[in-house]
């Protein structure tokens, strides 16, 4: 049986223009093929999609591949942990029932052969940056998103998208100091005893040791498709081309 951990965050599926999505699109594929062989359990570290938002009856046109892939690799026995994002967490049940992953809308702790690991996107997790968690409290409520479901889906899905632009563009601009916004939250889980923190969000792809600890951002898929890969008591951070 392979031990190998998979790990991918940040793929922003719909961001870009036709061409780009087409590409990103069959390198995912690709790359979930690839998982099928040569993993046990898949993570998805959020943002798989640059907006979703999934109606009781309806979900989004686009990216059939990518979800009938996610099928194909849950059927043959492969677990997909799929963390929601800032962009893709408008979920209902279809990921789970359909394609059989399981959703988290929070950071968990798990123990991977032994290992303590502390996983999460990162959304909410970055210092100073109380206005976003304010505004993800919000967006988040089920209460609002069954309200806002009631609006016909090509109006509501076109208002996700203008959604994901606006976070995305203050998540650009906000200025989390020199370093990576996300590395002081890691230290700190590090500190409480985790061995491996992984994180994406950031976009910033890094492998850094911390006392007795490793944080990882997993970077994303715009500009430089990759994965992580824990195996053998080892992460390592793979380009995927």
């Amino acid at each position: 049986m392979n031990n190998s951990y998979l790990f991918i965050s940040d793929i922003h599926l719909g961001l870009q223009s036709r061409s780009l999505e087409n590409l990103k699109e069959r390198l995912l594929v690709k790359f979930l093929n690839f998982a099928k062989e040569n993993c046990k359990e898949l993570y998805i570290v959020g943002d798989l999609f640059d907006y979703w938002f999934e109606y009781k009856r309806v979900y989004q046109k686009g990216f059939f591949r990518t979800l009938t892939a996610l099928q194909d690799l849950s059927e043959s026995g492969i677990k997909i942990h799929y963390f929601i994002g800032n962009h893709d967490f408008m979920h209902l049940n279809f990921f789970k029932e359909e394609i059989g992953t399981i959703i988290y809308e929070n950071p968990i702790c798990t123990f991977l052969d032994g290992k303590k690991f502390f996983i999460g996107h990162g959304d909410g997790m970055v210092k100073n940056d109380i206005g976003y968690q304010i505004l993800k409290k919000i967006l988040r409520n089920k209460g609002i998103q069954k309200i806002y479901s009631w609006i016909h889906p090509d109006l509501g899905i076109t208002l996700a998208s203008a959604t994901s632009k606006t976070s995305r563009d203050y998540t650009n601009k906000k200025n989390y100091g020199e370093d990576d916004g996300l590395l002081d939250s890691a230290k700190i889980k590090i500190d409480e005893g985790f061995d491996y923190v992984i994180f994406g969000h950031l976009h910033k792809r890094c492998l850094i040791n911390y006392k007795k600890g490793v944080y990882i951002n997993l970077g994303s898929w715009l500009d430089a498709p990759c994965y992580g890969i824990y195996k053998n008591n080892k992460f390592e951070i793979v380009d995927w081309n």
